[in-house]
């Protein structure tokens, strides 16, 4: 059985910042990821535009090399499988983490010397990894919140948008005010689609969309090119069409497809179930702010994971440095120990 002295939950940023630290002060480490490599940026929109400049997106002092100001998706996958070769990063793909489990000795206050980390892969083989200390770095882009109404899991309705093309000439609802709504509104008019329509319970679409895309998405809606919902509400979906209710008056939209676009939080079941303290409020873990450790000594948390449902807060500009701080404390702590 080989013990690391540092196991990474998640392929991320993040995740892969971590595990780059952790090379660079000599500690084993190893990475499992339930899915590929920069999973959530794998399913991000296939045309998509990061809002930051490649430079605030590197890691491991690796430069990200972009003709572009504003790096695309597909360069920003090029880069991080670039950098996971250079570092030789250890990554288990297609592993989903089930359980994690602190091997406490007799001590007072009781200190975690091992974890057990307990897996399942995509084709239903279980192991076990053992290891010194544990990072969870998992994210906040697999649980989208949800808004609870009738019709929610028809197989026309996602969370997620990928690309255009499946949905030319179709007729389709939007449901979301911020980035996300704006840029899938845009593609899917651009593409030849029949018809979209954003449906916001606010009063106009979010001021923290892109500033090359707001102008956009301002004029099209103006000019009743992308026509919008303001102020409305989903009351139901229906196989065919999207009930909303404005003021008190319902309104029926035709509709092929419907994207919830509404925002994504973390899921702490993980950290839950291995006995981390969970925030009332952000319903994200409490940790220590300087060495990211959670209340469970040697379990420690990073990236979006850190701020729940707040995840906005937290994006690769600021997360990739929060590897480098739980390396150093792990550090310290087992060079202690």
């Amino acid at each position: 059985m080989s013990l690391r002295d540092v196991l990474v939950v998640g392929a991320g940023p993040a995740g892969l910042a971590t595990a780059i630290a952790a090379a660079k002060n000599n500690l084993s480490c190893q990475v499992v990821e339930k899915g590929a490599l920069v999973n959530s940026l794998l399913h991000y929109p296939t045309e998509m535009v990061f809002f930051t400049t490649p430079e605030l997106m590197e890691i491991g002092g690796m430069p990200f090399v972009s003709p572009y100001d504003k790096p695309t998706r597909l360069e920003a996958l090029r880069y991080y499988r670039r950098v996971s070769d250079a570092f030789k990063l250890d990554i288990l793909f297609d592993e989903a983490v089930v359980a994690i489990s602190a091997l406490t000795p007799d001590s007072s206050p009781p200190v975690a010397a091992e974890f057990v980390v307990d897996t399942r892969s995509a084709r239903g083989v279980r192991r076990s990894i053992h290891g010194r200390t544990v990072v969870i770095a998992t994210g906040a882009y697999d649980v989208p919140n949800v808004i609870g109404v009738p019709g929610e899991d028809l197989p026309h309705v996602s969370h997620y948008y990928t690309q255009p093309h499946p949905f030319f000439r179709k007729k389709v609802v939007i449901v979301g005010g911020k980035n996300s709504a704006a840029e899938a509104a845009l593609d899917l008019f651009r593409a030849g689609v029949a018809s979209v329509t954003i449906v916001h319970r606010g009063p106009a679409l979010g001021d923290s969309i892109k500033y090359w895309v707001k102008p956009d998405i301002d004029n099209r809606i103006k000019e009743g090119s992308i026509p919008a919902r303001f102020n409305s509400r989903v009351v139901e979906i229906r196989p065919t069409s999207v009930v909303i209710e404005c003021d008190g008056r319902q309104e029926e939209l035709d509709a092929d497809a419907v994207f919830l676009l509404t925002g994504y939080g973390s899921d702490n079941t993980l950290l839950r179930a291995a006995g981390v303290e969970i925030n009332a409020k952000t319903c994200g873990p409490v940790f220590n702010p300087e060495t990211f450790e959670t209340n469970v000594s040697g379990l420690y948390t990073v990236g979006a994971m850190v701020a729940g449902v707040q995840s906005g807060k937290i994006f690769i500009e600021n997360g990739r440095f929060h590897g480098e701080q739980v390396i150093e404390a792990i550090r310290a702590r087992l060079t202690t120990d």
